[in-house]
């Protein structure tokens, strides 16, 4: 006999509060730690690093702060609103992860796509780029670093953006 289905993310979160932001207002700000998680009931945000935009997203559901709550690390990026936004809010976002497994879950998958993809445009520069002597000829090198560095000792950023 098949499992239930899992309760989807906004059932879960509808006892959580109700953030609403104005157009350019930041939900999380880049390099602070708020410990807050996020989960987008309308509107539209944008993800930047820095000045770069890296994302836009609009989808009912989508959460925000994940990486930081689960990093204990300052956010990797700006999450801010691009019009009028509303989200649930949990300022314990540990708590609320521990306390869902399932949710946790959701959140394993959508970073391990996340991986996937970063790791398979990672092998094609590499792949690229293997022949080259300079800086983007040590592709290789940074991606075995990376697979086989402890956790706690990874440090994001470059000398250009210690980050």
């Amino acid at each position: 006999m098949a499992a239930p289905p899992s309760p989807s993310l906004l059932d879960v979160c509808r006892d959580l509060p109700v953030a609403t932001f104005a157009d350019g207002e930041a939900l999380l700000p880049e390099g602070e730690t708020t410990g807050r998680l996020y989960v987008l009931v309308e509107g539209v945000v944008e993800v930047a690093k820095g000045e770069h935009r890296i994302d836009t997203v609009a989808e009912p559901g989508a959460v925000f702060g994940e990486m930081s709550v689960l990093l204990e690390a300052p956010h990797m990026a700006t999450v801010r609103a691009l019009g009028p936004v509303r989200a649930h809010v949990s300022e314990d976002g540990a708590s609320f992860i521990r306390a869902h497994p399932h949710i946790a879950f959701h959140l394993a998958r959508v970073i391990a796509r996340r991986l996937n993809g970063v790791t398979a445009y990672l092998v094609d520069l590499k792949t690229q780029f293997e022949a080259e002597a300079g800086h983007l000829g040590f592709v290789d090198e940074i991606l075995e670093c990376l697979l086989h560095q402890p956790l706690d000792a990874f440090t994001p950023g470059s000398d250009r953006d210690p980050g």
